[in-house]
């Protein structure tokens, strides 16, 4: 992809992020602030707390609203149906173009990270399960394991439904979540046995689930845009924003959670 065009003038914008460096200025010294409202993928919070804090600390004039997450299309409904945000990161391409098909992007989203999915289960993998086909064996016996994945159109769903008919395997899923915490947060508390989940979230569960790799995955990554929304009022600072998160120290955060660069 290529990176967002400015919607200002080089000028203008300069100016701007004048306003929102630590260096002191006009702006700051008057207590002027600047809040940023963020819609994030699920997958992402650990990573985007540590970046909004890290940044907020840097410009003093600056600050976030909650950052809201949830699964890419339910974010991407809510901005259609004319929730504010500043920015919009996804964990697939396919949720961003629709946000920017219906005019709501200021110039082109670009990308800031890859995902791999996994297959999360219990500490000890006790159904032994090592590939899609270990899991569908499983489903004809008398104990099978339960199932979760997201709803095909949240991207972990997209992914892991592509995985599957890549391996020619069909399973039966006992409950399809709307983001990708969800699925985690059922297999942590024991109420599934199996789920479909990025590697990044094994590795925040930090030793309550196991993360099993799925043949193909690597070749098949989710890829993470971010993209300056149009009705943002703070495009300056939101860009800059933006930016430290495509920078050296923002892709070095990321990669402590376990993203890859795009």
């Amino acid at each position: 992809m290529k990176r967002m065009a400015g919607m200002v003038s080089v000028a203008a914008m300069a100016v701007a992020l004048a306003g929102c460096s630590s260096g002191g200025d006009d702006s700051e010294n008057s207590g002027a602030g600047i809040e940023l409202t963020v819609f994030a993928a699920a997958s992402l919070q650990a990573a985007f707390d540590e970046l909004a804090e890290e940044f907020a600390a840097e410009h003093e004039n600056v600050t976030f609203a909650p950052i809201v997450y949830d699964g890419s299309s339910v974010l991407a409904t809510q901005l259609q149906s004319g929730a504010h945000a500043d920015i919009f990161a996804t964990a697939d391409e396919s949720n961003m173009q629709i946000v920017v098909d219906d005019g709501l992007v200021a110039g082109e989203p670009v990308t800031f990270a890859t995902n791999e999915l996994v297959i999360a289960v219990a500490p000890g993998n006790p159904y032994g399960i090592e590939s899609l086909e270990d899991i569908a064996e499983s489903q004809d016996e008398p104990d099978a394991p339960v199932v979760v994945m997201c709803a095909q159109e949240v991207p972990c769903g997209a992914a892991a439904r592509n995985l599957l008919e890549l391996a020619n395997v069909s399973l039966d899923v006992a409950s399809e979540e709307q983001n990708v915490s969800a699925v985690l947060s059922r297999v942590v508390a024991g109420e599934a046995d199996v789920g479909f989940v990025y590697r990044t979230d094994v590795q925040i569960a930090a030793g309550e689930v196991e993360g099993i790799g799925i043949e193909g995955a690597e070749e098949n990554p989710n890829v993470y845009p971010i993209a300056l929304l149009q009705a943002s009022e703070e495009q300056a600072a939101a860009q800059q924003f933006i930016d430290f998160v495509r920078s050296e120290r923002g892709a070095s955060i990321l990669g402590g959670y376990g993203f890859e660069a795009p």
